[in-house]
């Protein structure tokens, strides 16, 4: 169980400084030892029988066990809880899984949590419970920092938890996608009645699919009175232990709340199994579901409905495709990846890349994206590569320029150490480093599921089957296109700005007595040598799409290593330009700067639509926006894509599988690439 305001002040989840749960340690009589809240006086589980709780409360009363038994659709089975705490219930949920559901079935789970325990303290919790001990080894192993937002984890081949840290009522009307059965759980309305507050209700609605259970231990009136105002059918049923009565129920929509308000109290009560609702859905139900996430102020952002997704095409092989493809295999699509240059041809093909990001000084929408990010793809790669065999998280020093930007930096993120913190006049970000990006390629290039090809995409058009491919010789058909190909991707985007980017690198061999302990950025960069060799750089020559080697760009990058690692410069010593090798490649970036990752929007189609923007900037409309059916794109991810490409891969992926996003929906909608549209028409333009 956990705390929660819905009365925290509006401000961007970036803004909102965690603080982690105050807990104090009783044991009972048989010496079992639990976590319990100094601030709210309540314990967050017992440990004689929090278990048989669980699944008394939670699982049987959202018949958790049949439903996952019978579940034979395309998508995840989707559950969400209001207060993570320990994570009882979610892995009591992923064991029922495991138990239950067919060898085919993905299991989505999402939770909230204001006052995250601490990694020390989930690991305490967790000490010596044999029937959960594997699962909790696995949600400690990828325990994100107290930032606030939505962290995604993939605790197993099958199952993803996406944890949202910050306000219940406030993480969840961001969701972005929708939930099949509820785990309300929280400290009581006595102890924490600012949780259980109308906006949690109107927030549970929003995220709600037609027939979606519920369940919760507390029979509270303004419980029961927010979730019938909200369009939840309830009833009583015999609670757990000492708790004579709880709550179960059915999502049936806002028309029965609308009947229930000339009801005395909002209340009701249903004659029948309040269950069958959702074990005998409605046929219309999915399709339904599609309009819970609608965009009132942002129409055309509202996403396209779900489609055929058994084969999908990705064009490019670099890591924006290739962290597509292993995202959309890990849900089961057969995924054909085209490129005509190779794995890692292009600009993901230098020996290191840095894991780097460039936070702004106040925090804005794309500073909230590339975090958590950056946060995102430290969690991948540790799973990804535990051995560190060809990543290393060693820690990344960013010079900030002097001082007083420095604390200003960190006075406005209010950061937890372990993600950013001041060294001198730089700031050290101790979970960053580097990546072979040719060896990650190819790492999620080799699951079951990914077909290679080296080859190049003529044309497509659209056939009542799906997409037709032309290639060299040899035409393919798929569901779904995927357009990864960095700036080449221009060919395809129906006219939304790229620009080309030339970056050069230097290389240089190095004795193996020349150690650097972390990646160092300033106007360039310098990585920890490796395998002999030490890479540094990278120029930024806007619109210029060469890959030649130049003499000039060698001297500019020697001369930035000096300023960015003087001691290491100094250490080397003159070196001639013409004694370094490189690489020189050319990226994609958009003119704000923000990578596209979403569904390819029909520009003219838009333009049309929404014309009148270029009149009044605030004028609203009804009309979702129209998008090319099964075309989706990642690209323009510019010098930072090895940090932005696998969370746009997951935003990308889970779109297509009808999943919950692993951003809330402005950071989704910032990425999607009609946005520029938009922006244009508002100018004038």
């Amino acid at each position: 169980m956990a705390n929660h305001s819905a009365n925290t002040p509006r401000h961007s989840a970036a803004e909102a400084a965690l603080s982690p749960a105050e807990l104090d340690w009783r044991s009972d009589d048989n010496a079992n030892e639990a976590p319990y809240s100094t601030h709210y006086d309540d314990v967050y589980f017992s440990r004689q029988d929090g278990l048989e709780e669980t699944h008394f409360v939670f699982l049987e009363h959202n018949a958790l066990a049949s439903r996952l038994a019978d579940w034979s659709r395309e998508r995840a089975f989707v559950i969400g809880e209001t207060g993570f705490g320990t994570g009882l219930n979610m892995l009591c949920a992923w064991a029922c899984f495991d138990e239950n559901a067919p060898s085919a079935a993905r299991l989505h789970l999402v939770s909230t949590e204001k006052h995250p325990l601490t990694r020390e303290a989930l690991e305490r919790v967790w000490h010596g419970w044999p029937t959960l001990v594997d699962r909790a080894r696995a949600l400690i192993d990828q325990w994100p920092p107290a930032v606030a937002g939505i962290h995604r984890l993939a605790l197993s081949e099958r199952v993803t938890l996406d944890l949202h840290f910050g306000d219940a009522a406030e993480s969840l009307a961001r969701l972005d996608g929708a939930v099949d059965a509820w785990f309300l759980d929280g400290f009581a309305p006595s102890k924490n009645p600012d949780m259980w507050q109308p906006p949690l209700f109107e927030a549970l609605a929003r995220a709600s699919r037609p027939g979606a259970t519920f369940a919760t231990f507390t029979c509270a009136g303004l419980v029961r009175r927010g979730l019938a105002a909200a369009g939840f059918s309830w009833q009583k049923v015999p609670g757990f232990g000492r708790k004579r009565e709880m709550l179960q129920g059915v999502w049936r929509g806002n028309g029965l709340a609308e009947a229930r308000a000339s009801q005395p109290n909002g209340e009701s009560e249903p004659g029948s199994d309040a269950l069958s609702e959702a074990l005998h859905p409605r046929a219309d139900a999915e399709s339904a579901a599609a309009t819970v996430a609608a965009r009132a102020e942002t129409p055309w952002f509202h996403p396209p409905a779900p489609r055929r997704r058994r084969h999908i095409a990705v064009i490019g092989a670099g890591i924006a495709g290739a962290s597509v493809a292993a995202a959309l295999a890990r849900r089961g699509s057969e995924v054909t990846v085209i490129d005509r240059a190779g794995v890692a041809g292009g600009a993901s093909g230098n020996p290191q890349a840095a894991l780097y990001v460039k936070l702004a000084l106040e925090t804005n929408l794309q500073s909230r994206f590339y975090l958590a990010a950056l946060l995102h793809t430290q969690r991948w790669l540790a799973r990804l590569d535990p051995e560190r065999r060809w990543w290393h998280d060693c820690g990344l020093l960013q010079w900030a320029g002097d001082r007083n930007r420095r604390d200003r930096f960190l006075a406005n993120h209010s950061l937890p150490e372990t993600v950013v913190h001041a060294q001198d006049d730089a700031l050290r970000y101790p979970g960053a480093g580097w990546v072979d990006p040719v060896a990650l390629c190819r790492t999620l290039l080799e699951p079951p599921g990914i077909e290679w090809r080296r080859d190049e995409l003529h044309s497509l058009r659209e056939t009542e089957n799906g997409w037709r491919l032309q290639l060299s010789g040899h035409a393919l058909t798929v569901d779904q296109v995927v357009f990864a190909t960095g700036h080449a991707s221009r060919d395809w985007l129906d006219g939304l700005p790229l620009q080309a980017i030339r970056g050069q690198i230097s290389t240089l061999s190095v004795s193996p007595a020349l150690t650097l302990d972390e990646v160092h950025c300033a106007g360039g960069y310098v990585m920890p040598p490796r395998k002999g060799q030490l890479t540094f750089g990278a120029t930024f020559t806007p619109n210029d799409d060469s890959n030649e080697l130049r003499l000039a760009d060698h001297r500019r990058n020697l001369s930035e290593l000096s300023r960015t690692a003087p001691a290491l410069g100094a250490a080397l010593g003159e070196i001639p330009a013409e004694s370094l090798g490189g690489r020189a490649s050319v990226r994609a970036a958009s003119p704000d700067k923000t990578p596209y990752a979403g569904p390819l929007p029909d520009a003219r189609a838009w333009r049309q639509a929404y014309a009148a923007l270029s009149k009044d900037a605030n004028r609203r409309f009804d009309t979702p926006g129209v998008h090319y059916p099964g075309l989706w794109v990642s690209t323009a991810h510019g010098s930072r894509g090895m940090v932005s490409a696998p969370l746009c891969a997951e935003v990308i992926a889970s779109r297509i599988h009808d999943e919950p996003l692993p951003l809330p929906r402005e950071l989704v909608d910032h990425l999607h690439p009609g946005r520029r549209i938009i922006a244009g028409l508002r100018r004038g333009r």
